[in-house]
């Protein structure tokens, strides 16, 4: 048995679990995990996935192992399909839930009204600061700040990544260049913009694969011509900046990161979840963002942090999209296909660099559910 809670974080639901409910051997820990999960399977229906990525995320949450950190927190992305378990990169979604469930556990002195932690993410090796609303020692749930892609209101938590920049290549440039030319054997040459903050992410022109900026998730995946050439893309920066070295082995190897997002500017379109407008005055830039082969139903927290800065950063291929209201404030509005997400982000050019002095979104989390996962005991003993 282990003891575990299932929550949601964002626009992701996520198995959090205290680092000590599992075996130190990591090799043994994954087999564990996968079990949790039900994986590798497409339905994950002997576990707790829900057979979408964005339902198969894990957080392990334990003690801090650095002094200017109250917990620390990995993060990892279970496979539907393979025996893998990808500790590559963060999700910002599941990273709402952990400042409530470090609360709730016991793991942090909650303070009213707001609890200020310093989670320790330990796949990027950065702090990110969590405001957590307090109510009577534990984590304010009920509120009225809504989040497109979640269909209840709930108490704002506050996350600022300021300290992300260069979270898996030590650089927010990896290649030291605004802009790169790719070459692709499905696409051909073709520009893009690689920016590594929270997660490192490579972006390009929504025309120039084929995209108008209003497809729905279902519509763009169900076009395997299309998802090739999305996820060759994406494989041909993992190589160029070092996460794997052969792009051929990148969706083995490297599947979770980087991310690749497609972006324009403004357009309206209709939100595949309610059927609502998103009108192209209410937002800054469109993009559909693409993880684990996938795209995204909503946009990654992590996605939105590194989209936000990437606007920031005059000559790329975002800031070619970026609204002029969006460059005139601080504030970034994306539009995706859920709806729209926001960032307050100040981006400030030191010398021939940049750095991030703000980079604050707002989430919301639930505990779902808590008590005891069941696992074969030969997977422990294995």
């Amino acid at each position: 048995m282990v003891h575990c809670a299932l929550c949601r974080g964002g626009t992701s639901r996520g198995v959090y679990i205290h680092r000590n409910e599992l075996p130190s051997d990591p090799s043994r820990r994954d087999r564990v995990i996968l079990a949790i999960y039900g994986s590798p399977d497409i339905r994950q229906i002997d576990g707790l996935g829900g057979a979408d990525p964005l339902t198969s995320k894990l957080a392990i949450i334990g003690p801090p192992t650095r002094p200017d950190a109250d917990v620390d927190y990995l993060f990892g992305q279970v496979s539907i399909t393979k025996p893998f378990v990808d500790y590559r990169g963060n999700c910002g979604n599941i990273s709402a839930g952990v400042g409530p469930f470090a609360i709730d556990e016991g793991l942090v002195e909650p303070e009213e009204p707001f609890t200020n932690i310093r989670i320790h993410q330990v796949n990027t090796k950065r702090i990110i600061v969590a405001e957590v609303p307090t109510v009577d020692g534990k984590a304010a749930i009920e509120g009225d700040y809504k989040i497109d892609g979640v269909p209840t209101a709930g108490a704002q938590i506050k996350l600022d990544f300021a300290d992300s920049a260069g979270s898996a290549t030590g650089k927010l440039l990896p290649t030291g260049n605004v802009i790169d030319e790719l070459k692709v054997e499905s696409v051909g040459r073709i520009e893009a913009s690689i920016v590594d903050a929270a997660n490192p992410l490579v972006f390009c022109r929504m025309e120039d694969v084929g995209l108008k900026g209003s497809e729905t998730p279902k519509e763009i995946d169900s076009n395997s011509g299309l998802s090739k050439r999305i996820e060759d893309i994406r494989a041909t920066a993992a190589e160029l900046i070092g996460l794997v070295k052969d792009r051929k082995m990148a969706s083995a190897e490297s599947p979770y990161i980087p991310f690749i997002a497609m972006v324009s500017e403004p357009i309206s379109y209709v939100k595949f979840t309610t059927g609502g407008l998103v009108k192209a005055d209410d937002i800054d830039l469109t993009s559909r963002l693409s993880f684990m082969q996938q795209m995204h139903k909503a946009y990654p927290v992590t996605g939105t942090i590194c989209t936000g800065i990437a606007a920031k950063i005059p000559g790329t291929i975002v800031n070619e999209a970026f609204s002029d209201r969006g460059k005139k404030s601080e504030e970034v509005r994306i539009g995706h296909p859920a709806g729209t997400i926001t960032i307050e982000v100040s981006v400030q050019k030191v010398n021939s660099d940049f750095r991030v002095n703000r980079a604050t979104v707002g989430r919301t989390a639930r505990r779902i559910m808590e008590g005891y996962v069941y696992v074969p005991r030969k997977v422990f003993e294995g």
